[in-house]
């Protein structure tokens, strides 16, 4: 295999950076959490569109009824992801609500248990135990702060279940669809659903200060465009559990944001479970036996 351009650690940096912002974004925008989830896919689709058109729009073509099934599904499932999530960071603190996003492998695992029959292992039990326990202990410290916290953190939770149903749901077709083509039809699925959403709350696709339309761009732009295709890219070159353990630092990217941004401090509550909850999904994504072998090796 060729060598990179660049090493992909450096893209993989960038894209953590990428993700973190999103919270920061979504909070700086003053319009309603459906709101800004539409403009969000809205903005990501109209960028896509020229580069699905002139190299893979005959693609569509090859899509069966279960991927048409399965893609609607997934967009759905996308869409109230962010709708959850948005909402959540009105009612709780970024680390929180980012904190508790991370816990998608977790829920991953589940689902492949039901979905796919996949085997349990002692330790991805074990990861789930303590990864758990550490947003029982983030919840617990907001519950006792505030009621409206906790029921942030119970709406980002909800919100990555979410997310992970979407992947899940999206992992089928992925297998025989190019991730340009993919994206664009999830996407656009997820941006439709969300317009009905805004249309049936009644909220108001405009007009909105310049600021807010700034922000709706910068979300499609930078966390979802430039973070999403960097992490895609790099898995060429890399394992795919690095780009899930690097993932992992978006909470802690996202919480150093916060704090520079809106002055949100951490409790002791959150700190703690929040490393607990990134110790449970390393121990997930971790393969212990090769990087025991790695060790190894590299002492021989």
């Amino acid at each position: 295999m060729e060598r990179p351009a660049i090493h992909p650690y450096i893209p993989i940096i960038i894209g953590v950076i990428s993700v973190a912002l999103s919270a920061i974004f979504v909070k700086l925008a003053t319009a309603d959490a459906g709101v800004i989830a539409f403009y969000r896919m809205f903005f990501s689709v109209l960028l896509m569109l020229p580069i699905f058109l002139v190299k893979y729009r005959k693609e569509l073509w090859t899509l069966g009824k279960r991927d048409w099934i399965f893609s609607a599904i997934a967009g759905v499932f996308l869409a109230f992801h962010f709708i959850l999530w948005f909402e959540s960071l009105n009612y709780t603190s970024v680390a929180s609500s980012t904190v508790l996003v991370t816990l998608q492998p977790i829920f991953a695992f589940v689902g492949t248990y039901f979905f796919f029959k996949e085997k349990l292992s002692f330790k991805t039990i074990l990861s789930a135990v303590i990864a758990i326990t550490g947003s029982v202990i983030i919840s617990w410290g907001d519950f006792k702060l505030s009621g409206t916290a906790f029921y942030g953190d119970m709406l980002a939770l909800a919100g990555c279940a979410l997310i992970t149903a979407y992947l899940l749901f999206g992992q089928d077709v992925r297998k025989r669809l190019s991730l340009i083509t993919y994206t664009f039809v999830v996407y656009s699925i997820s941006t439709i659903t969300l317009f009905f959403y805004v249309l049936i709350k009644g909220e108001s696709f405009g007009p909105y200060p310049g600021s807010d339309w700034f922000w709706f761009f910068m979300l499609a732009l930078i966390p979802n465009l430039l973070g999403h295709t960097l992490f895609n890219w790099a898995i060429k070159w890399v394992s795919t559990n690095v780009v899930s353990i690097a993932i992992l630092f978006e909470p802690v990217g996202a919480a150093i944001l916060a704090f520079y941004v809106f002055n949100e401090t951490l409790v002791t509550s959150q700190i703690i479970g929040g490393l607990v909850v990134i110790a449970g999904i390393l121990l997930f994504v971790i393969d212990g036996q090769k990087l025991r072998e790695k060790l190894f090796t590299k002492k021989t």
